[in-house]
């Protein structure tokens, strides 16, 4: 089995832009049942990654007199406003072991997956990897029926 990102990521990847509202976005991540979601621009270049976390505690309310507005979600803050704009990512070709340690080492909970020329083509999120893990551990239980019967 091929332990690489290409083979695990999601390839069908939902892209938000810098500056949709952030009550569209919020409300478009629960439609799609996404966490995450990749920002590009409009040659579809990454620039930043939004979570639902970015969009529930921004960082922004820390300075707020009071906090009558922590979930306020209006359109007037933009994307852009609150996206993570130092993305890490991912290339197809990587091992899941590695992208696996740099999600646990910052505690993302997805990355943007590039392939070689750069261009986005899927996501990876800590459900794909136990996805991954799955695949792992049932390919290894088979392996030790066929040593069993051997």
């Amino acid at each position: 089995m091929t332990l690489k990102v290409s083979n695990f990521m999601t390839n069908k990847v939902h892209t938000a832009h810098s500056e949709d509202g952030i009550r569209e976005t919020f409300f478009r991540m629960r439609e799609l049942t996404v966490r995450h979601l990749p920002v590009v621009d409009d040659n579809n270049q990454l620039v930043g990654i939004i979570s639902d976390r970015d969009l529930r505690r921004p960082n922004w309310v820390d300075e707020a007199p009071d906090l009558s507005h922590i979930y306020r979600l209006d359109d007037d803050i933009q994307v852009g406003d609150l996206m993570s704009k130092n993305v890490v990512v991912a290339h197809t070709y990587e091992s899941i072991s590695k992208v696996a340690k740099v999600l646990l080492e910052h505690r993302y909970g997805a990355l943007p997956v590039l392939n070689k020329a750069e261009e986005l083509v899927g996501i990876l999120s800590a459900f794909d990897l136990l996805k991954a893990l799955d695949s792992i551990l049932n390919e290894q239980k088979s392996r030790r029926k066929v040593a069993v019967k051997a």
